[in-house]
């Protein structure tokens, strides 16, 4: 009765021994005790800016590295438990233990797959804009249904989402709209949505009733912390143009030029916020933005041999979609990175998209080098 329960809990720990060794966890920790004891000395506080790089450096190590002790202890005990229940013949723990070792397996998969958010930017909270593309009407409410799934997404697992942007569609739905959510890792597991998004539906807008295609653009970039930026922007490199922030009128109405937007005059990136009560404070939103889409950028170029996002994002319309949505004459969403489907389109589009993201992290840890991941089948996802 055990010895299935011990060989599974003996797999378990192999895969904690390939992850504290992919992770350095020995050396981390010793760099953790030497930050430690430098933190302990008289004049550590001397210089309050090389004090806090230290401090950073011990919180993210520790970040990373803590996960994979507390789950590598809490397996060493169950498979030590199993082993004596087993030499004891003890039938009335077997299933207590059963349910535990799942419970560890499912927190050994999500270090896992943290693990692989191992990129300067994917521990940080994140701006994710949605813009529709070819298809008018249909695009603007295309636009709107991603803006549901997305926060439905978070609502579920627990990120905040704010509303930063917003351009409403002419008819329905919206032309633009830009949230910024945090929350652990919101980068690091949104990052895997940006590009193109294609709808195939029986029209709702069509008296006919015929079959439509619409398209829509998601764009994430990280929100980097105020000393978590390497790159300084010349005011004469930009222009910033004020206007009225929109709104559905009455007593609540903008009657101040407080939204912002921001152009990047070298590279043509523009960035704009409306939703914050002051100028100011759109203005400081918007500046985060773009330096956050320059970093990228920056990144982007340094690692051009492999697909990167904004490459595979490709322009707004047929032919460089990432994932493709069919409501009619079946229902199916099929990543057409990973090859990921799955047929239930209205749980995906209520929010249900982790397995999406869950396989674009495996393929992308793949694609970087990495060993080949059984997982790429999605059939444990």
């Amino acid at each position: 009765m055990y010895a299935e329960l011990i060989e599974r809990l003996t797999r378990l720990k192999a895969r904690i021994k390939i992850l504290e060794d992919a992770l350095h966890v020995d050396d981390g920790d010793k760099r953790v005790r030497a930050l430690e004891d430098k933190m302990a000395q008289p004049g550590f506080w001397e210089s309050s800016e090389k004090a806090q790089e230290v401090i950073s450096e011990v919180k993210r190590l520790k970040k990373q590295l803590d996960p994979v002790r507390e789950i590598g202890s809490t397996v060493s005990d169950l498979h030590e438990l199993a082993q004596m229940a087993n030499e004891s013949s003890e039938a009335s723990s077997f299933e207590e233990l059963s349910k535990e070792t799942d419970a560890a397996e499912v927190k050994l998969e999500d270090v896992e797959l943290k693990a692989t958010l191992n990129e300067p930017h994917d521990s940080v909270d994140a701006f994710l804009s949605i813009h529709a593309g070819a298809g008018g009407t249909e695009a603007c409410d295309w636009a709107r249904m991603l803006a549901r799934m997305y926060t439905r997404f978070c609502e579920r697992n627990g990120y905040d989402m704010h509303e930063v942007d917003l351009v409403p569609g002419e008819e329905v739905g919206v032309r633009g709209i830009t949230y910024q959510v945090k929350g652990p890792y919101a980068y690091g597991y949104l990052k895997s949505e940006a590009g193109v998004h294609r709808l195939v539906r029986i029209s709702p807008f069509d008296a006919k009733s015929r079959r439509q295609t619409s398209f829509a653009a998601v764009d994430v970039i990280p929100d980097l912390p105020e000393n978590d930026k390497d790159i300084t922007i010349n005011p004469s490199e930009i222009r910033v143009d004020t206007f009225r922030a929109g709104g559905a009128g009455g007593q609540h109405v903008n009657k101040t030029d407080s939204a912002v937007r921001i152009t990047h005059l070298a590279t043509g990136i523009v960035v704009q916020c409306q939703n914050e009560r002051s100028q100011h404070s759109n203005r400081a939103t918007a500046m985060k933005m773009l330096v956050a889409k320059l970093i990228r950028m920056e990144e982007e170029k340094r690692e051009a041999e492999v697909e990167r996002l904004y490459g595979e994002k490709g322009e707004i319309s047929f032919g460089h979609q990432i994932r493709s949505y069919t409501l009619q004459p079946y229902t199916l969403v099929k990543d057409l990175r990973t090859g990921l489907e799955v047929g239930n389109a209205d749980g995906v589009l209520d929010g249900n998209i982790l397995k999406f993201i869950k396989a674009y992290l495996r393929y992308r840890k793949h694609l970087d080098g990495g060993a080949e991941d059984p997982d790429l089948d999605s059939s444990r996802l």
